[in-house]
């Protein structure tokens, strides 16, 4: 076993991280440092900080990271438009990067020599995490609990946390029917009862979202106004990246807009069900294609499409910090530089529908001969002229 003096632990206070907390502290004879991330999972953080306090840790960090995720994480990635396998819009995957991130960032302030997660060792979040980690910072130690223990079930989880009086909440002994995550983009649902496909999600589930049966019949308009490719108002004010897509969460909640039951194509090998809510990000991926289809050139618009694939895996996949990933962003950004404007909507009953656009400019773009055109129909082809 190495010898790890300090290890800074992503840690939400939950039954899992509360008893990685406690292992870490027995098996590795280490000081372990807490890091909270706020990234808008809407929960009450100062508990972490009482429950952490309360099992001798000394240096507690909760941090709000909401516009940070939302500017430098959840916003590039729009602008590339990215969507997993046709349905999923990576609420989860997007938030992995920034968290590992903040870990390294705090591992190097406390001066620790080892970092740690709570991800079991059958999803995706291992590989992102630690991907994370070692793109950021090679040398670290990463310590994956789930790989190491022989804590294998919710029983055992509590079992240990009473042999070594760790505080745990009712609701956390009773558990919950799903497996949870949660932050400003999105809500995802898995595990137990979803784990059969042909089982509905109880309409008790969602956190979100209304029913579509119960969804307002009136339509609701709203503007959003774009610059370089970003969100940057609503209703003609401007708000901050978090506001802003809080705001959209809210309408989008409020007529039922963003739920989607898929079964995916993980990482590590198998296929897993998940359902999501993501409403204000829904309304964004419509919003920003719309723009796009009045402010970027044809030949543009479809490369830029065919590496929509290829970026979302990246994402999923855990290679946000990858070379090629920054390429593939530097190119999606150039292609961003037209795209401003504004896209009104209206959401009734569960529906999103375009009421107009309006760019900023023209285009301006290489004309192109249809296909089968002679040479001599397309002289003209070199010289720019407006899009018609």
């Amino acid at each position: 076993m190495p010898d790890i003096k300090k290890v800074v632990l992503a840690y939400s206070g939950g039954l899992d991280t509360s008893v990685i907390l406690k292992w870490l502290q027995d098996t590795y004879n280490c000081e372990v440092v807490t890091f909270t991330a706020d990234i808008g999972q809407g929960e009450e953080l100062s508990p972490a900080r009482a429950k952490a306090k309360k099992m001798g840790v000394k240096e507690i960090y909760i941090d709000d990271l909401r516009e940070e995720f939302v500017r430098d994480f959840v916003f590039p990635m729009f602008r590339a438009n990215a969507i997993y396998e046709g349905e999923y819009l990576l609420g989860t995957s997007i938030a992995r990067p920034l968290i590992a991130k903040r870990q390294i960032e705090i591992a190097r302030k406390t001066r620790a020599d080892a970092v740690s997660h709570g991800a079991t060792g059958k999803g995706n979040d291992q590989v992102r995490f630690e991907l994370g980690y070692y793109a950021l910072d090679p040398n670290i130690h990463v310590i994956a609990p789930w790989r190491e223990w022989d804590l294998t079930s919710r029983e055992t989880l509590l079992k240990y946390a009473d042999e070594h009086g760790i505080p745990v909440e009712m609701k956390k002994k009773t558990g919950s029917p799903y497996s949870m995550d949660a932050n400003l983009l999105h809500i995802s649902f898995e595990g137990r009862m979803l784990e059969d496909p042909s089982r509905e999600p109880e309409e008790s589930m969602w956190r979100w979202t209304v029913s579509p049966e119960k969804a307002p019949n009136r339509a609701e308009y709203i503007e959003i106004d774009y610059l370089r490719g970003n969100p940057v108002a609503v209703d003609g004010r401007r708000l901050t990246p978090a506001n802003l897509l809080a705001r959209l969460n809210d309408l989008g909640a409020k007529h039922g807009i963003g739920r989607v039951d898929l079964v995916e194509n993980r990482y590590v090998g198998m296929k897993s069900r998940g359902v999501y809510e993501t409403p204000g990000g829904t309304i964004l991926h419509g919003a920003h294609r719309a723009i796009e289809s009045i402010t970027m050139d044809r030949e543009v618009l479809r490369l830029r499409d065919s590496l929509i694939p290829r970026y979302a895996e990246m994402i999923y996949y855990g290679y946000w910090f990858s070379p090629e990933r920054e390429v593939l962003q530097k190119t999606i950004d150039a292609a961003q530089a037209g795209g401003a404007g504004r896209w009104r909507y209206a959401a009734a009953g569960a529906v999103q529908v375009l009421c107009d656009r309006r760019g900023a400019g023209a285009i301006r773009r290489i004309a192109r001969p249809a296909a089968g055109c002679a040479a001599s129909q397309s002289a003209d082809a070199e010289r720019h002229e407006p899009a018609a």
